[in-house]
């Protein structure tokens, strides 16, 4: 059957093989299309595609690939996670990286989010559980460029803590897979590993880059202002400014992704967890600044809600953020009056 690639459904499988325009051979045949794959299929610009028949799958029941989020941003991020990996592999095997591979992989993707300003739909499209340490590089890169833009660094400034968002994590490239996948609770020697990974990023930043404030924002994006981080139980203004920013989008994004061990968590009820670290373990400034331009993307989203119930937020209260003006139907409630309603999840 015949179908155009928005209509494509997720475990689709080709009934024939997808060239692009001079014959490279893009799926063959018998491929199954998941998000990455649709991905590839809107880069190379195929429009339709031959699928196998599908079983008697309810149209409900099986999601559409295709999110009403901007499509065509998806093949820079999945090329950007495809390019953390070979990262972290040089990384490995050299103990340093190149500059031109971390520009090759990263930069693309900043030009083309650089004007994206729905920032909780790319966060609602892009998040999966597959390849979690190379997803949240991306993530932490790309919201370390969105914090320092917020906050009014100059371009330079905002490029580097991209850059160094993007690089922040290139130590666990030595941390053994069993330890960084593990489902259960680490021990407190894994545990004490898996901290190395500050000192390791460290070394092989300082191998890498004559750009000291790369290797300062990899060793303490674990540092807290109250001093109880790691490595070295840093405080306040003795935590280099950019580990600082990174601390914040690093935070952000372990909070809301999906790992193995559990179900990713709500969005905007994260945002209000860091307003409460805010006041010991993250910058105020910085975190306070990227909640306040965080808030307006979640106008317009719908919400379920603990009762059952959905609705679409409408308005922020701008004097209790996390409890934003909602319609349901044809009424309207301000959560911030009626306390016994609660947001259980930000949907598309």
């Amino acid at each position: 059957m015949r179908v155009h690639i928005t209509d494509l459904k997720a475990g689709d499988r080709l009934a024939e093989d997808i060239y692009t325009s001079v014959g490279l051979t893009v799926f063959s045949k018998g491929a199954t299309l998941y998000e990455k794959e649709l991905s590839r299929l809107y880069q190379h610009q195929v429009d339709y595609v031959e699928i196998e028949w599908r079983p008697d799958r309810a149209a409900e029941e099986t999601p559409k690939l295709l999110s009403s989020s901007n499509p065509a941003l998806r093949p820079f991020y999945y090329d950007a996670v495809e390019g953390a990996e070979k990262l972290f592999q040089r990384a490995l095997e050299e103990g340093k990286i190149y500059d031109e591979d971390v520009k090759g992989t990263f930069q693309p993707l900043v030009d083309n989010f650089r004007t994206e300003r729905d920032v909780v739909s790319l966060l609602l499209l892009l998040n999966t559980q597959d390849d979690y340490t190379y997803q949240h590089s991306v993530q932490v890169g790309l919201l370390s460029y969105y914090a320092a833009r917020w906050m009014g660094w100059a371009e330079e400034e905002t490029v580097r803590a991209g850059k160094a968002g993007f690089l922040h994590d290139i130590g666990k490239c030595r941390i053994p897979k069993a330890i960084l996948d593990k489902p259960d609770v680490l021990t407190d020697e894994e545990f004490a590993e898996i901290k190395n990974h500050t000192k390791y990023g460290y070394d092989i930043l300082q191998n890498s880059f004559n750009d000291p404030a790369l290797s300062w924002a990899a060793l303490q994006h674990h540092e807290r202002m109250d001093g109880s981080g790691y490595p070295l139980g840093l405080k306040r203004d003795n935590i280099h400014p950019l580990a600082k920013l990174i601390s914040v989008a690093d935070v952000y994004s372990a909070m809301i992704s999906t790992r193995v061990y559990r179900g990713k968590r709500d969005l905007l009820m994260v945002l209000k967890e860091m307003y409460d670290m805010s006041f010991d373990k993250l910058d105020p400034d910085i975190t306070h600044t990227f909640i306040r331009r965080m808030l307006p993307n979640f106008i317009g989203k719908r919400v379920e809600l603990s009762n059952g119930e959905s609705g679409t937020i409408i308005l922020i209260n701008q004097t209790d953020y996390f409890r934003p003006l909602i319609q349901i139907g044809e009424k309207f409630v301000d959560m911030s009056i009626q306390r016994n309603y609660e947001i259980s999840n930000v949907v598309m």
